[in-house]
C-alpha cells in the first residue's frame, strides 16, 4: 500500500496527463499553452497555432481528447478548451522569444529592486533572462523568479 501523488487522474499523475497530451496536440497542429486542474474533475487547457484559435479548433481538440482519455483511463469530470485570449500567458522561454516586441506584464515571485511587477516591452530572452524594455528602462528578469507573464493586448 503507498500514498497516491496529490496530482491524479485514475492513476495517471498530472505531468503525465500534460505529457500525453502535448504530442497529441502537435499532431494536430495546436500548441500546449497551459494546462490546469481546476476543483474536483475539471481539466482546462488553452491551446494556441498561427493565425488564432477558433471554436472550430476547440470542438477538434475537446473530441480528439475526449477519445484519448477514454483509452488511457484518464479520470476527469469536465473538460474546457479554449484559446489563450489576447492576454496569453507566457509559460515557456520560447513563448519570451517568439513575442519579442509585444507588451507584457511580469509578476515574480519575489521582489526584485522593490517590485515585483513589471510591464514593458519584450526584447527576449538572454541567458536565462527575460530582457525587459520599461519606462524605468531595460531589466533583465531570471526566469526561475517568474510567478507569471501575460501579454498586454494593444488596443
Amino acid at each position: 500500500m503507498g500514498f497516491e501523488p496529490i496530482f491524479c487522474f485514475c492513476g495517471i499523475e498530472f505531468m503525465d496527463v500534460q505529457a500525453l497530451i502535448e504530442p497529441t496536440l502537435a499532431g494536430m497542429g495546436y500548441e500546449l499553452v497551459a494546462l490546469e486542474r481546476v476543483g474536483r474533475g475539471l481539466l482546462r487547457l488553452f491551446i494556441d497555432k498561427p493565425g488564432g484559435i477558433q471554436i472550430d479548433d476547440c470542438v477538434r481538440v475537446s473530441n480528439q481528447l475526449t477519445r484519448l482519455f477514454v483509452v488511457e483511463n484518464v479520470d476527469y469530470d469536465r473538460l474546457e478548451v479554449s484559446s489563450p485570449g489576447l492576454d496569453r500567458p507566457l509559460v515557456k522561454e520560447a513563448d519570451f522569444v517568439r513575442f519579442a516586441g509585444e507588451q507584457a506584464q511580469v509578476k515574480l515571485r519575489l521582489p526584485m529592486d522593490g517590485r515585483r511587477k513589471y510591464v514593458g516591452q519584450l526584447l527576449g530572452v538572454q541567458d536565462g533572462a527575460v530582457q525587459l524594455r520599461t519606462e524605468q528602462g531595460e531589466v533583465a528578469i531570471p526566469m526561475a523568479e517568474i510567478e507569471s507573464a501575460r501579454l498586454v493586448p494593444q488596443f
